[in-house]
């Protein structure tokens, strides 16, 4: 075997071909006819060449890399979503590099000085928070970001999200018209402005008929510490009726205690609602009434407003709240006649 690299000079010459051509053939979004297409990709398959990537994006100034990061994966609602975007992107020509950070801004320094340093044309920021000096030094680089289920203050970014405030008010206007009295909230991360906003909408769907929220615990969306709010929650002597729980990860190991650890039957002792509709709130163990987030939709629109970014820097931010159906299965009271 050689050890020396095949160039794009070799297989010119065995497809017979310009140079430019090879080129072409291997630059996404590039033309070239399909018969050249054949003659090119048949000649590097005999002599083993690979394009060289790194080379091609520093004489294009585009490495044709998109940095995605993520603080957290136990919510089946990630892995899906992060499927979903990479495919989306590999089908516009981006490579996609995943990096694991922390819930905090000020931890994904070095997340971000690594992205820089792989020359990323930009950034999906998932689940996690970006501060204005991580702004300012990606504005620097020239390098959109894009925030995945998660606002900001400020409007530096742009965002896409489900319409978290409307799907909260959907969960007490739901719970309130199947007659309960106690409604409760177990809350996420209260750093997140998902967590945030489905709380503020749930309380405003209760302040609309003048209804006081019973019980609130936090669960940081976390299943053992949303394991460990329900059984604080259900200690008291008067318990609540329902309880809306920030997503359904949650959701789940809040079912697992009412039912597994306290005996109590859902619904007929309590109602419980998550938030995102990740596979398993489907499955017969849970029948879980939640509200879906669009995980399709959402990407479409991240990936939409990236790839307008990275060839228009100049282009303001844009803020996207994706519709959020509420879906009603049998761990929640259905009111009669639902929906209205």
């Amino acid at each position: 075997m050689a050890s020396t690299k095949i160039t794009s000079a070799e297989v010119a010459r065995r497809a017979g071909v310009s140079q430019s051509a090879v080129s072409r053939v291997f630059t996404p979004g590039a033309s070239a006819s399909k018969k050249t297409a054949e003659k090119v990709r048949k000649a590097a398959a005999e002599l083993g060449y690979r394009p060289n990537v790194l080379a091609r994006a520093m004489v294009s100034g585009k490495s044709r890399m998109i940095g995605l990061v993520v603080a957290y994966l136990e919510n089946y609602f990630y892995p899906e979503a992060l499927e979903k975007l990479s495919n989306a992107l590999q089908a516009q020509g981006y490579h996609v590099l995943v990096f694991m950070a922390s819930l905090k801004a000020g931890n994904l320094d070095n997340v971000v000085d690594e992205l820089l340093d792989y020359q990323v044309d930009g950034i999906i920021a998932a689940s996690v928070a970006m501060s204005s000096d991580l702004a300012q030094r990606c504005g620097d680089a020239g390098v959109p970001i894009v925030l995945f289920n998660r606002t900001q203050e400020g409007r530096e970014f742009s965002s896409v999200t489900s319409d978290n405030r409307a799907g909260g008010r959907r969960v007490a206007e739901f719970l309130l018209a199947g007659g309960h009295e106690r409604p409760a909230y177990i809350a996420g991360w209260e750093g997140a402005s998902t967590q945030a906003d489905r709380e503020a909408g749930f309380l405003d769907g209760l302040a609309a008929v003048g209804r006081p929220l019973f019980a609130r615990e936090v669960g940081n969306f976390v299943m053992d510490e949303a394991r460990a709010a329900a059984r604080r929650m259900f200690a008291r002597p008067v318990r609540p009726d329902a309880v809306f729980v920030a997503n359904d990860h949650m959701a789940f190991g809040v079912m697992d205690v009412l039912r597994g650890e306290l005996g109590l039957s859902v619904p007929g002792d309590v109602s419980v609602v998550g938030y995102d509709d990740v596979p398993p709130a489907a499955w017969a163990a849970y029948d879980l009434t939640t509200v879906r987030q669009r995980a399709n939709c959402m990407v479409e629109a991240t990936v939409e407003i990236l790839l307008d970014q990275i060839e228009h820097p100049d282009a303001p931010p844009r803020s996207v709240a994706v519709e959020a159906p509420l879906i009603v299965r049998g761990s929640a009271r259905i009111p009669e006649g639902w929906p209205a």
